[in-house]
């Protein structure tokens, strides 16, 4: 009983619970305060039409529809919202009721309160899904506490992000703070996971939105309901000295405002500021303190022009009463991460109990109230991200709610909130009531990769709140969607084409690359393995482990051998050497080792290759990297071949380099960058009609001899590989370029 006493002793919205209006017509001035003869006249008749409608129909709460009509249209009129928001608190459950509702509405009180009674209709589709996951979230463990916050963070924006005028989320937080009300007067077992849900997704919407007249009653009620023995102890505390205490803030006030008047400061507002059971309680569990420690339960809010003004009133604060020390911060000096600025202060009074003093500039308190988002960032304990977008809507919209007491024409304010409406983010509900984020434009397959990406890879179908879509349909905010799946395979090659539009997001179509490309990997793997197989069996080496013989030619793993002789990395004889177990397998081979002076010049050697501190020194260029000018090169003397020349960045030569560095030696191009050089050129791409016509088509456009040609076609896939003649590295990158271009290439590079 002390608890319900003391929350109605807290209560700040200036409406009281449908069970106080006992006089229909009291309560329908109260609907009609602020507004015109003529919107009084139409709520008049909404009162008329729906009160015999509704009749004694019951909510799932077990609540009359009718009851709770009226109550959250109360509770809007006292937000002073404008005329269409109190006529649909009044018509909101109509569409539930008549299957045409929607349209009877719209005929008979307009398309804009139509508007709105249809986005409540949408949001209470949703509560359901919310409150399930919500109740999983708090009472199971297999998610990490961070998981439940991220999800119930993108609850709350779907909830804003599902109507486009953000006077349906005020509506919906009228129809909660009315469903509390209900709950406190006809208790019911579905109160706990009501007041659960509230705490997490309705009171924090409240708050970011500065609607404190809702937040404070949502919190307190819910508390309440939660942790009934907690709420009424901390009641009780509060209800001893209830009498007493407002007597000291009455005498305080007028004490402070006379000190600071004497002070030159007369235009200072200064006015006790209620302290509310949860805020006191949170107090209590974050400071882990008793209520004889919190300070703030007897609290003073000082206005001031000026900054300087401030810390005048800070030490006549602190002439009056005796201040504690440890309870001082200074936050205009040095604000809060948020921009937060303010004096705190707790003093001792003369009966011994402490007060706190709050003193800001008016401007400070408009930003404390109004201004940036990070705001409710603090008070809700979690830390600032890269969501600027999403914060900035934020504070639009507060400011937007602090202009309503401003505005002369109620319907440019409209035109405004419509404006704030959230559009950039889509909110998507899994068939478990997990929310997914997504930009707007996705598509089934983009919901399927954001869930997981095996998800997206056998993606065969989508239900889109239960129906049957095609797989290019683009998605909008609060829809359930299913995916159906095959039991094994990948995705489709259509997904890339973007006239089909089955992907949106770069990530959904990066996976969809990846796929592929891991398939064109898996080719070369198993034509590496043949090749290496075949070669040992025909060695007679079958006995051969595969991991050694990938060790002795400087590789970390089998799959690694595989791919370096699939693209032609690795020579036969380095392969053949390796396996017969010669001395050096990652060397060229050994034929005979010949005096240098007996070596005769090669090609190469008179094309321009020039070794430092030895003249006609028989050369070759490695197979295995093909450098041409102007590669930066080094050489490497072998037992009977002479220096073989490779690219700098070759890995054989790093393999060959480890073992024996006293063979390599110092190489350059002597001859310029004149002359043509054979370079081999891969390609991998979406096998289709006339593909190796186009690419031909730029190697002849180019210029360029090719000498040699090999493709493979695999399961849509095609493999190509071209050894042509270049005569510089600069022609090599603009071809390499212009093959990027060809329609289905996924990848060039240089073998």
């Amino acid at each position: 009983m002390l608890g319900r006493v003391h929350y109605n002793e807290l209560m700040v919205s200036v409406i009281h619970s449908v069970a106080a209006q006992s006089d229909l017509e009291h309560s329908c001035l109260t609907l009609a305060e602020g507004l015109t003869p003529a919107d009084s006249e139409r709520l008049r008749r909404a009162v008329d039409f729906v009160e015999p409608f509704y009749g004694d129909r019951r909510l799932g709460s077990g609540e009359g529809v009718w009851g709770h009509a009226l109550g959250m249209a109360l509770i809007v009129a006292g937000l002073r919202l404008d005329t269409d928001s109190r006529l649909a608190a009044l018509l909101f459950a109509v569409p539930a009721q008549q299957e045409h509702g929607l349209t009877l509405i719209e005929k008979q009180f307009g398309r804009s309160v139509a508007h709105l009674v249809d986005g409540i209709s949408r949001l209470n589709r949703v509560r359901p899904i919310t409150r399930g996951f919500v109740a999983h979230s708090v009472d199971s463990s297999d998610k990490k506490p961070q998981e439940m916050k991220a999800q119930i963070e993108v609850l709350r924006k779907m909830l804003l992000a599902m109507v486009e005028d953000i006077r349906v989320v005020l509506l919906r937080l009228a129809s909660r703070t009315q469903t509390l009300r209900y709950y406190a007067d006809e208790p019911d077992e579905l109160r706990v996971p009501v007041a659960r849900e509230t705490l997490e997704l309705y009171s924090p919407l409240a708050n970011r939105l500065g609607v404190w007249e809702l937040k404070w009653e949502l919190e307190d009620l819910s508390f309440r309901f939660m942790h009934p023995a907690i709420y009424k102890d901390i009641a009780q505390h509060l209800d001893e000295k209830r009498t007493e205490r407002e007597q000291f803030i009455s005498e305080a006030v007028a004490l402070l405002r006379r000190e600071l008047a004497a002070a030159g400061i007369g235009d200072a507002e200064v006015y006790g500021r209620p302290k509310h059971i949860y805020s006191i309680w949170n107090k209590m569990r974050k400071k882990d303190v008793a209520f004889a420690e919190v300070y703030d339960v007897r609290a003073l809010r000082v206005m001031v022009d000026q900054v300087k003004d401030c810390y005048t009133a800070l030490g006549i604060v602190h002439h009056i009463w005796s201040p504690i020390a440890s309870e001082f911060d200074d936050y205009i000096a040095h604000p809060k991460g948020n921009d937060y600025r303010s004096l705190h202060t707790a003093v001792h009074c003369p009966d011994g109990r402490a007060l706190e003093v709050q003193i800001r500039t008016r401007e400070m308190h408009r930003h404390a109230e109004l201004g940036v988002a990070a705001h409710w960032r603090y008070k809700e304990g979690s830390k600032a991200s890269a969501e600027d977008r999403y914060d900035e809507k934020i504070a639009w919209l507060r400011q937007l709610l602090s202009w309503r007491d401003e505005a002369v024409d109620s319907s440019d304010w409209v035109r405004h909130y419509k404006q704030a409406a959230f559009d950039e983010t889509l909110y998507i509900l899994t068939p478990q009531g997990r929310v997914v984020d997504l930009p707007r434009g996705a598509t089934p397959v983009d919901f399927a990769y954001r869930v997981h990406t095996d998800i997206g890879h056998r993606c065969r179908g989508a239900k889109v709140d239960g129906a049957l879509v095609p797989l290019n349909t683009q998605l909008t905010t609060g829809q359930r969607v299913e995916i159906i799946l095959a039991k094994r395979g990948g995705p489709s090659r259509d997904w890339l084409n973007p006239a089909l539009g089955y992907v949106f997001t770069h990530r959904s179509r990066a996976k969809v690359r990846q796929w592929f490309a891991s398939l064109a990997l898996e080719d070369m793997l198993a034509e590496g393995r043949a090749v290496v197989s075949r070669e040992i069996q025909r060695l007679g080496q079958s006995g051969i482990s595969l991991d050694e013989l990938s060790a002795r030619l400087g590789f970390a793993r089998s799959e690694d051998l595989f791919i370096a002789v699939a693209r032609a990395k690795l020579s036969m004889r380095q392969l053949q050497v390796a396996v017969r177990g010669g001395e050096s397998a990652a060397e060229e081979e050994e034929v005979s080792e010949l005096p240098v002076s007996r070596l005769r010049p090669s090609d190469e050697s008179e094309k321009g290759i020039l070794i430092v501190g030895i003249d006609r020194l028989l050369t070759q260029l490695a197979g295995c990297c093909k450098p041409v000018p102007p590669d930066a090169i080094v050489g490497f003397v072998t037992r009977g071949k002479g220096v073989s020349v490779h690219r700098a960045d070759c890995s054989n030569f790093a393999n060959m380099q480890a073992m024996h560095p006293e063979r390599v030696i110092e190489t350059s191009w002597g001859g310029g960058p004149e002359g043509i050089f054979a370079v081999d050129i891969a390609i991998d791409a979406h096998d289709r009609q006339g593909l190796l016509r186009d690419v031909s088509d730029v190697l002849a456009r180019e210029k360029i001899n090719v000498i040699a040609v090999n493709t493979q076609s695999r399961q849509g896939n095609a493999h190509m590989r071209f050894t042509a003649e270049v005569g510089s590295i600069a022609q090599l990158d603009r071809t390499l370029s212009l093959l990027h271009g060809v329609e289905g290439v996924v990848g060039v590079r240089r073998a």
